[in-house]
């Protein structure tokens, strides 16, 4: 059974990501190496409790690079009190961006790449490929520190036998392309179960809170949406 990450790691966290803000500036030349975007739609999707705000650097990067990138527009991520019971308010957001754009990628953080392994199941037409950056979709709930976290502000219970099969479904095999970016040095959600044999895995060097800023991670995405 995988267990959640040590407490050393889970007291680390904040520290790890005042020290990414604090250094990003030393990684623009590393940044300026990402491969050119094609014009091509796509959305970013922010992690538990957290909002479009969250994703603003990767927003702005991604723009920077050449694609037309949206926030999912839904408020703080509070689960399915955000995107409803089957993630109908979300695939109307996506469906809105696909009919102008064509199918998205879908670029998820946390709960939010958890989200968009969800809607590609539901309507791969939608979907052109899922990024997902720590989403524990692979495995136990219980193997991150947030477990009562979720519970608390989507007000669902990980041992509901509706939740856990919609994880099932989630952590099913995607009809789409699929990266999984995840860390093994995680403080919140064990890295074992933010990646799966069939999808890309990418490795990275990161804490959870914060991810979304660390230049690497940025490179990583940038690459990832390329690969399809």
């Amino acid at each position: 059974m995988t267990r959640p990450p040590s407490k050393l790691l889970w007291a680390a966290e904040l520290p790890r990501a005042a020290w990414v803000v604090a250094t990003w500036w030393r990684h623009r030349v590393a940044l300026a190496g990402a491969p050119p975007g094609d014009g091509r739609a796509v959305m970013l999707l922010p992690g538990l409790f957290n909002s479009d705000r969250s994703n603003f650097v990767m927003a702005r990067f991604l723009r920077r690079l050449g694609y037309r990138v949206e926030g999912w527009g839904l408020g703080r991520n509070r689960g399915v009190r955000s995107v409803g019971p089957d993630a109908e308010r979300l695939i109307a957001r996506i469906a809105a961006l696909a009919a102008e754009a064509g199918p998205v990628t879908l670029v998820g953080v946390s709960l939010g790449g958890m989200l968009a392994r969800l809607v590609a199941h539901r309507r791969p037409d939608l979907v052109r490929a899922v990024v997902t950056v720590s989403s524990p979709y692979a495995g136990d709930p219980r193997a991150t520190n947030v477990w009562r976290a979720f519970e608390l502000f989507t007000g669902e219970r990980v041992d509901d036998p509706s939740v856990r099969a919609r994880s099932a479904r989630i952590a099913a095999p995607l009809p789409v392309p699929a990266t999984a970016i995840w860390s093994a040095s995680d403080g919140l959600v064990a890295g074992e179960i933010c990646r799966c044999d069939h999808a890309v895995a990418v490795e990275i060097r990161s804490g959870h809170l914060g991810v979304q800023l660390k230049p690497a991670l940025l490179l990583a995405v940038a690459r990832a949406i390329v690969r399809p």
